[in-house]
């Protein structure tokens, strides 16, 4: 007999073999019987179509039913999750846009309002203002 090394690659895929053959093994041992299997009478197949849709029942739902809901309801909380997000950011958008124009107004109603305040004032202090033919002598 001929000895050879083993690499980690074989030594883990043989310890992988290993396992599964050990959980294969036990399910089938005990799902096997030594009794004899009997005949089961077969039963016609029903002539009345299946409803589309199954009814909903009021029976507790399985494992796998309440995993399955639950994950159908954490998809649609994720989609109203980020649906929310999304129309928080939009109204964000929207009124820090109105708050640009509203102070952009607001600026421009200062400025005019300060010049009319400069053209009142130059209007009543100075009668000569800007009237260059009266103030010239020739």
């Amino acid at each position: 007999m001929s000895e050879q090394l083993i690499s980690r690659r074989g030594a883990f895929s043989l310890l992988g073999l290993g396992a599964a053959l050990g959980f294969a093994v036990p399910t089938t041992m005990l799902t096997a019987s030594d009794a004899e299997a009997q005949a089961q009478p077969t039963t016609p197949a029903p002539t009345t179509p299946a409803p589309a849709a199954p009814a909903p029942s009021t029976q507790p739902m399985s494992g796998m039913q309440h995993d399955m809901q639950h994950g159908m309801q954490q998809g649609e909380e994720q989609q109203t999750g980020g649906k929310n997000r999304r129309q928080a950011r939009h109204a964000g958008r929207h009124e820090r846009r109105q708050a640009r124009r509203n102070a952009r107004h607001e600026r421009r109603e200062a400025r005019r309002n300060a010049r009319e305040m400069r053209r009142e004032a130059r209007g009543k202090s100075d009668k000569l203002y800007m009237k260059g033919d009266v103030t010239k002598q020739k």
